[in-house]
């Protein structure tokens, strides 16, 4: 299952792209990111995306595939295509992070627990 949930809490279970859409149409001030996770009690790991809403108005987007080591991070100006990433990340396209150059991040967790 797939839970989608901003800042203020609002949580929504199993996100379509039109709810995905929503909730990145109303990031801001005060509601700065949405996270899409998996929520998979047989799957060991955190599977997840996330985007924040910087206040220089571009998008940071971040995914994890199971472990911190496979953490991944790029930014993007384009609302658009960070709607396209999470809603193909929901539902599982093997392309959705092709249009972006990521950078693994996992070592800026390593020492954190």
């Amino acid at each position: 299952m797939l839970q989608a949930r901003d800042e203020h809490g609002r949580q929504v279970r199993n996100p379509g792209p039109t709810a995905l859409s929503r909730m990145v149409a109303n990031l801001g001030r005060g509601n700065a990111f949405v996270i899409v996770e998996r929520v998979d009690d047989e799957a060991a790991g955190d599977w997840y995306v996330q985007v924040w809403l910087r206040d220089d108005n571009t998008y940071q987007l971040e995914f994890r595939d199971g472990t911190a080591a496979e953490h991944y991070q790029t930014r993007t100006i384009s609302q658009e295509k960070v709607i396209v990433a999470l809603s193909g990340w929901a539902k599982g396209r093997p392309d959705w992070k092709d249009a972006f150059m990521w950078n693994n991040i996992g070592s800026s967790f390593e020492n954190a627990g």
